[in-house]
């Protein structure tokens, strides 16, 4: 019992280290709370975040130092777990403090499910075994810490757990659900259980704890109610009862203790209760035995005192009635017997001849031309099968006295002579269900194979083509071209096949294909592309070269601000917006830009006709506050098409031509629909471009992104490549197209275009090599489907 107050004395301490009002513990000032065996049990599902995690880890650590770390002293485990148990070390792994630290600092998260009531289960039969390092006669301490709710049982193996003597603490942190945290934690719940709002608040809970973790005898110094004994703890005080009394579930007042009550006695028939005793007695009619437990009744029948022929039966005190031997049936004066002849009376279940063998007893016998059977019972007529004569090759069939008929085993037929057998050969016979190859295993067996090139398939019927290249078993550089169980190389556009048939070595495309560059053509790996002299850009033809004109748009950017797209790629997202406005000739008179953030709300952050300078632009969208919730894509299209566009907002009149652009970025599906808003938009006259990332949805971005869809819709797997489409996105209008008011620059200021043009090239190099893997992959295809066909 002492050992188990100790342990309050221990957890209170772990409460206490992250305390920044008062000075750390230092070596000198840990708390000796006797041999303690301590496991951390800590969550690391998909929802605790690194950040979290490294919170959690040096929780942990941080509690290490306060501890008398030592095998003789505090063992410390740690077991981490999510939809799976991992024991990082156990008890008996570390006895000192600096390796514990190193192995916690090592742990890597498993970032899945939330199994509490797994991992329960095994602190209870692994860690705290003594094969792990739990000692005999020392308290047992589990330490859970907890971000969510558990997806499976914990209430039934924390009982369970805590039936075997070990004490669980509790602590939930931001979203754990408090009664799963009651059904783990140890009873009191107050002392047990703990909940904050984040994981950096984990240090606050020892606060109010520290005056009374060691020292203090709270039996003395405080009103501690107990109604007969007081025992100091360390740290606090535990209520006893006098001999005979049991402590209440308060804790604090005692009840006496009825054996009797309680069934706790060996009493036969009657208990009398005093505290923690008990004596015995018995019903009237009855004595007390010797051994003062068990009672004997007054038996008329052991003394003699009956007129029973055969047998007397006690029935209570001063009661008996008569019964009769085995064999025997008592008469109507219930006092003489008379002998039961049951062949007689039909009480047999002979299937022929009964034989009276005595009073109760008969024995069954059969009619001539029968025989009894091993049953005794039934009877069987003498047949030619069971005498072996008859000429079946395997089974005879009785139909009756001097009749029998032959049949076959299982896996034959019986023969034209009705006698012998032949065996059944499915497979030869066409009896069987296999797509290719059917193999006789015996008499009415058989299993099913494949051809060469092919294997076998689950239902062990059909078989399915061995496809060497897509399971990667093949040296090909570049295209693997498959056939059932064999493969042969191929290079993709541009390269050709080594002698080795299998690597592959770049053309020049550039001196092989007519590749109609007006000015110079490069080669890339598997392709080539054009350029043009400085102060020229490249245009749509990719080929032909020219001078630039910017043009005037109204232009309003939706960027998604749900929560799968994460602070640090929202950072990315804005600099993509940015790099967009870099690109753009802002002026009040020229380009204008407006932003609209979205998740499962809509929120302008700034109108067009807010700020007229892309200097002002690119300061207020770093300012832009991330919304982290849903993503609902057809609500910022409801918006952008009767807002944004509104000249309310500063979207100039229609008369004056403006062309309006709206850019949707979205890194995710869209939780509500599209359709009506993303056509009325482009109905509007809106020029409509989208940009997706990661999880986004093509078929949604298709239907956003104006005709040509290619040129108005961009899509990249990753937020690190997001600049590539911004330095690719063409956003400005052709003069042609506008017929309002429009800014011209000099035409000798095209250096920054020039600039943009290289950076292009550059990004154009990258998306080369990822179209070549692509398109190497789709020919792979289409020869599979062309060789099946």
């Amino acid at each position: 019992m002492g050992n188990l107050r100790a342990l309050s004395c221990f957890i209170l301490l772990i409460l206490v280290v992250f305390t920044t009002a008062r000075p750390k513990s230092g070596p000198d000032q840990k708390c000796k709370s006797g041999p303690v065996d301590l496991v951390f049990l800590i969550d690391s599902s998909r929802s605790v975040r690194p950040h979290e995690f490294e919170t959690m880890r040096k929780f942990m650590i941080d509690i290490l130092n306060t501890l008398d770390i030592g095998l003789d002293s505090t063992r410390v485990g740690v077991v981490q777990y999510s939809s799976q148990v991992r024991n990082e070390f156990s008890l008996k792994t570390h006895s000192k403090l600096e390796n514990m630290v190193k192995a916690i600092n090592e742990i890597v998260p498993l970032a899945q499910g939330t199994m509490t009531g797994l991992a329960i289960r095994y602190l209870m039969n692994e860690a705290f075994s003594p094969g792990q390092g739990d000692r005999p006669k020392v308290s047992n301490v589990a330490v859970i810490v907890t971000d969510g709710r558990p997806q499976d049982r914990v209430a039934e193996v924390a009982t369970e757990a805590r039936e075997k003597g070990i004490e669980i603490y509790a602590v939930g942190v931001a979203r754990a659900d408090m009664t799963s945290l009651r059904a783990m934690a140890s009873p009191p719940f107050e002392d047990h259980v703990f909940l904050v709002e984040r994981f950096d608040l984990i240090h606050q809970f020892g606060l109010q704890f520290q005056d009374k973790l060691c020292g203090i005898d709270l039996c003395s110094e405080s009103e501690h109610g107990c109604e007969h004994l007081c025992e100091s703890t360390p740290g606090s005080y535990i209520c006893h009862c006098l001999p005979g009394y049991r402590l209440n579930a308060d804790g604090k007042t005692c009840s006496a203790i009825d054996l009797c009550a309680e069934g706790k006695h060996d009493c036969q028939q009657i208990c009398i209760s005093s505290p923690g005793s008990f004596t015995c007695d018995c019903n009237r009619g009855h004595q007390l035995n010797d051994d003062e437990k068990t009672c004997s009744p007054i038996d008329l029948c052991a003394e003699g005192k009956h007129d029973c022929q055969q047998v007397c039966v006690y029935m209570g005190p001063g009661f008996f009635t008569c019964d009769c031997n085995e064999g025997y049936r008592l008469n109507e004066d219930e006092k003489s017997c008379a002998p039961i002849d049951l062949c007689a009376e039909g009480k047999h279940d002979c299937e022929q001849v009964c034989v009276n063998m005595g009073p109760g007893i008969f024995t069954c016998d059969c009619n001539e031309g029968y025989r009894l059977n091993v049953d005794e019972k039934t009877c069987s007529p003498i047949d030619l099968c069971t005498e072996g004569k008859h000429g079946c090759e395997q089974v005879c069939v009785y139909v009756g006295p001097g009749i029998f008929t032959c049949e076959c085993n299982e896996g034959y037929r019986l023969n034209v002579d009705e006698k012998t057998c032949s065996p059944i050969d499915l497979c030869a016979e066409g009896k069987h269900d296999c797509e290719q190859v059917c193999v006789n295993m015996g008499p009415g067996i058989f299993t099913c194979d494949c051809n060469k090139g092919y294997r076998l398939n689950e239902d062990e019927k059909s078989c399915s083509a061995i496809d060497l290249c897509a399971e990667g078993k093949h040296d090909c550089e570049q295209i693997c071209v498959s056939a059932p169980g064999v493969f042969t190389c191929d290079c993709n556009k541009g390269f050709k096949l080594n002698r080795d048939k299998r690597t592959c070595t770049n053309m020049d495309m550039c001196n092989t294909v007519k590749h109609g560059c007006e000015y110079q053509c490069v080669n890339t790996p598997g392709s080539y592309h054009c350029i043009c002299p400085e102060g020229q850009l490249l245009q749509e033809d990719g080929k032909t070269c020219g001078t630039c004109k910017s043009s005037n748009i109204d232009l309003v950017l939706l960027i998604d601000g749900s929560k799968s797209v994460r602070p640090q790629n929202f950072e990315l997202v804005k600099k993509f917006v940015n790099q967009v406005v870099d690109s753009l000739d802002v002026s009040a008179r020229g380009t204008r830009v407006g932003l609209v953030q979205y998740s499962s709300r809509v929120r302008t952050e700034f109108p067009l006709s807010m700020y007229h300078t892309a200097e002002d632009i690119k300061a207020a969208v770093l300012k832009v506050d991330y919304m982290e919730k849903g993503t609902m894509t057809g609500l910022a299209l409801k918006h952008m098409l009767e807002n944004s566009f509104s000249e309310a907002e500063g979207a100039r009149p229609a008369s004056h031509n403006i062309p309006r652009v709206g850019l949707v970025f979205t890194d995710g599906r869209s939780q509500d629909d599209i359709s009506e808003y993303a056509k009325k938009a482009k109905e509007a006259g809106i020029t409509m471009y989208a940009v997706g990332v990661g999880k986004a949805v093509e078929d949604e971005l298709r239907e956003i992104a104006s005709e040509p869809v290619e040129k108005h819709f961009y899509y990249t797997t990753d937020f690190s490549a997001i600049n590539t489409i911004a330095e690719n996105l063409k956003l400005n209008v052709c003069p042609a197209e506008s017929q309002g008011e429009v800014e011209v620059k000099d035409p000798c200021a095209c250096e920054n275009l020039v600039e943009f043009q290289q950076a292009t090239m550059n990004s154009l190099d990258q998306l080369t090599q990822k179209l070549a893997s692509m398109a190497a992959r789709l020919e792979q295809l289409e020869n599979q489907l062309l060789s099946r066909k």
